[in-house]
């Protein structure tokens, strides 16, 4: 299943560490979008092996939303046996960590989508490169790793990080691929998290990476449609409706200008109510 391809909506990613069996039977349960298998930041070296037999096992068995899996990186040990894994477990998806240029996807093939990971400052200049590969369908910010490398001081705003946020996201946008928004780490921190999917979301990020099951619920909120936001864009549509059987070119609705840029997005609204409601 091509998650991108097939309409489902991708509000909230779960990371999973592949060497945790019972964390990835816990998975099941859930409702998070999208869940990614790590066989790579979150398992140390010596349960590589073990945790790509867990991943096996894992997809041997269907599940609710689509699973891909987080390889290793280019150059590592484990790198030819994690993507041999994903192309022949069934997985939906690669997500590739540290991508910084178009060349390090071109001998990975067509057969599955591939979720590249920016990280690094040379992953966001290359990012509209990476983007537009045909093979690619999702940008994900990797942000520790990124803040790291830019030795940017932590702050609750992610000031020094906005610039490269917005890249990713205009990136992504202008090739047609999804921009998913990075992990939260302080996992008891709900309205830390909550305020950041809201930035996520004005910064015009689809969905959120998450880490925590706790985390899922407020990800598919921020990044849902909610009821009331349902209706208003029923009624900006009947307005623009009525409007057209009167012959006008444009409507108001609300004291606003309503032209065919704000219908076509009401009618994304609903659509994405549609796939996460009905």
């Amino acid at each position: 299943m091509n998650p991108l391809r097939s309409g489902l909506p991708l509000r909230s990613v779960l990371y999973v560490p592949g060497d945790k069996p019972r964390a990835i039977e816990k998975a099941r349960t859930l409702r998070p979008d999208a869940v990614i298998l790590d066989l790579e930041d979150a398992v140390a070296p010596e349960h590589k092996a073990q945790a790509r037999e867990h991943v096996r096992d894992a997809l041997n068995t269907p599940w609710a939303v689509p699973v891909l899996i987080r390889v290793n990186g280019a150059g590592t040990p484990w790198e030819q046996d994690d993507h041999h894994l994903a192309r022949n477990a069934g997985a939906a998806g690669i997500v590739l960590p540290k991508v910084e240029n178009p060349h390090a996807l071109h001998d990975l093939g067509p057969d599955l989508p591939i979720w590249a990971m920016i990280e690094t400052p040379q992953g966001v200049l290359n990012a509209p490169h990476i983007a537009a590969l045909p093979g690619v369908t999702a940008l994900l910010v990797g942000a520790n790793d990124l803040a790291r490398a830019l030795r940017t001081r932590p702050h609750p705003d992610r000031t020094p990080l906005l610039h490269a946020l917005s890249s990713v996201v205009l990136a992504a946008r202008a090739h047609g691929k999804t921009p998913l928004d990075a992990v939260y780490n302080d996992i008891r921190n709900p309205d830390g998290f909550q305020r950041e999917c809201q930035q996520g979301r004005t910064l015009g990020f689809t969905g959120k990476t998450v880490i925590h099951p706790d985390q899922i619920h407020a990800a598919n909120t921020a990044f849902g449609v909610s009821a009331a936001e349902a209706g208003a864009a029923r009624e900006l549509i009947g307005a623009w409706e009525q409007a057209r059987r009167e012959g006008k070119s444009v409507a108001t609705h609300r004291g606003a200008l309503v032209e065919q840029m704000h219908v076509d997005e009401a009618q994304e609204v609903l659509a994405l109510w549609g796939v996460t409601e009905g």
